[in-house]
């Protein structure tokens, strides 16, 4: 396939690849591997779209590393056993929080353009699924076609027009 040609779906993943963890209604990353679960659905679907040729890439904020709470390595390993179970091609991942301002975090498009870079991708042929307000944001950002996952979270809602799940 020549530049720009690829097919891709950007993944969020907590809640979209393994089960997030809810606490009072607001979503939390797992704090360790022992709470890594991947979702039951997720290989299945994931092995149809990269059968019809996707690139399957995972976009994440982890924003507990910057926070102190949580250690780069463990999300690494984490991310070491979701490759293992799952077909997917890379991961990339913003370790900021809000207040750092970078351009990686979502809902802003960076890490979709770090991608885009590294695999020669049109983001407006690209796709993004997200559990997370942040995460449809960040798809529209980048000019992607976004698909909201409802997990019912108790948060801010999406902004303008609703995705489909």
């Amino acid at each position: 396939m020549g530049v720009g040609s690829l097919r891709v779906v950007f993944l969020d993943r907590d809640g979209v690849l393994n089960r997030a963890l809810v606490r009072d209604g607001k979503q939390y990353p797992p704090a360790s591997l022992k709470e890594l679960e991947i979702l039951p659905d997720a290989a299945n679907a994931l092995a149809r779209l990269k059968d019809r040729g996707f690139l399957l890439i995972v976009v994440t904020n982890q924003p507990d590393v910057a926070r102190g709470t949580q250690e780069r390595a463990l999300v690494e390993n984490m991310h070491r056993v979701i490759q293992e179970s799952l077909p997917i091609d890379d991961f990339f991942v913003c370790y900021h929080d809000d207040g750092d301002g970078c351009d990686c975090r979502k809902p802003k498009a960076g890490l979709l353009v770090l991608a885009a870079e590294k695999y020669g991708l049109r983001l407006e042929n690209s796709y993004l699924i997200g559990d997370r307000w942040r995460d449809i944001d960040a798809g529209h950002a980048a000019g992607s076609t976004a698909v909201w996952i409802d997990r019912g979270y108790r948060e801010r809602g999406l902004r303008g027009r609703r995705q489909r799940a």
